[in-house]
């Protein structure tokens, strides 16, 4: 009696082959992903309104700009964002001459809105830059 072990010429084979298998997956999902739509988020954005009557104006002689304890950035005595900042700051560039621009960071600001700042400054390219307020400074070191 011989043992038979089902690899006959007869016998159905016992193995199923997976390649094509996977192959037709990986197509199913590469369409899936082509076809599904891109998430788009949306940010609900409040602009400003332009308004003639409470825009602080540019000096031709010199504007200031001072960081307050909260980090309020303020232009001339009025709160400001750093966009408009360096929206004031390029209009002030165009002036001829070139306005003064007088930096007030006060000594219980934080170091990193005060750096934020000055960033903006330097980007913008002012070339008359002066810092007011260093006098109370002088005891700290």
């Amino acid at each position: 009696m011989a043992m038979s072990s089902g690899r006959g010429e007869g016998d159905p084979m016992m193995d199923i082959n997976t390649t094509p298998l996977i192959d037709v997956m990986l197509v199913l999902l590469i369409m899936f992903i082509i076809t599904i739509p891109p998430q788009t988020h949306a940010v609900k954005v409040d602009l400003p309104i332009n308004s003639k009557n409470n825009t602080p104006v540019v000096d031709s002689v010199k504007n200031k700009v001072i960081v307050d304890p909260t980090g309020t950035v303020q232009w001339n005595g009025s709160p400001v964002d750093l966009v408009t900042l360096q929206q004031y700051l390029e209009q002030t560039k165009t002036m001829n001459p070139e306005p003064e621009l007088h930096f007030q960071p006060d000594p219980a600001a934080k170091y990193e809105k005060v750096d934020t700042v000055l960033a903006v400054i330097k980007r913008s390219g002012i070339s008359k830059l002066g810092f007011i307020g260093n006098e109370q400074y002088r005891n700290d070191f």
